[in-house]
């Protein structure tokens, strides 16, 4: 699969930054953000090549919180792919990814099936509604998940059931929690902010 992508080169040496879409945006939504944050950091952002009523998403669904699994595999896997490929191609050894909703979703993914593939991930409000295999490469991974308590889309067991899931395969979740629903709020930017910029003076992995 081919992804249309946004993409900023940054210094030689820097981490890639990729960032995940929600359903409705495009490679936009988060790019300039990333590059607000880490300005020095190679930034790419695909966009999702699943149109579902017009809004663009990363792996189709059959109905809210859905998914169509076999979908979900393949789209996993033609992304794992990419960003490999893009890591490769801007040559970091370090890749940093973040992703909102359906974004979360698929990088979470990713990360089950590839775990190598990244020294940390932000998941921003992420609905993973089954329980993955094992995966002990996970461990030593920073992972950051924010969440709305009142959020009607990702519920909060679900998340909370996320975290542990990432604790018990070694992993260094951190969870930050707002009172409302699915929407974004500025503490969760500074939250990711403070993440990004922790993991970008991490040592390599």
């Amino acid at each position: 699969m081919a992804y249309q992508f946004a993409e900023t080169r940054g210094a030689p040496g820097a981490p890639l930054i990729l960032t995940f879409h929600g359903t409705g945006g495009d490679e936009t939504q988060f790019h300039g953000l990333a590059r607000q944050i880490l300005p020095d950091a190679h930034v790419i952002s695909p966009c999702g090549d699943v149109s579902e009523m017009g809004m663009n998403r990363y792996f189709r669904r059959t109905g809210e919180g859905v998914y169509d699994m076999d979908d979900l595999v393949r789209r996993t896997e033609a992304m794992a792919a990419f960003i490999s490929g893009a890591k490769a191609r801007v040559g970091a050894t370090r890749a940093i990814g973040f992703g909102y909703s359906n974004g979360a979703n698929i990088l979470a993914s990713v990360a089950f099936q590839r775990p190598g593939l990244f020294a940390g991930i932000a998941l921003l409000h992420p609905l993973i509604p089954w329980t993955p295999d094992p995966e002990p490469r996970l461990g030593g991974t920073n992972v950051l998940i924010t969440a709305g308590w009142r959020d009607p889309i990702c519920p909060a067991p679900l998340t909370e059931a996320l975290a542990d899931w990432f604790a018990a395969q070694g992993a260094t979740p951190r969870m930050l929690w707002h009172p409302g629903g699915h929407e974004l709020i500025q503490d969760e930017v500074q939250g990711l902010a403070d993440f990004l910029r922790q993991a970008e003076s991490a040592a390599p992995v």
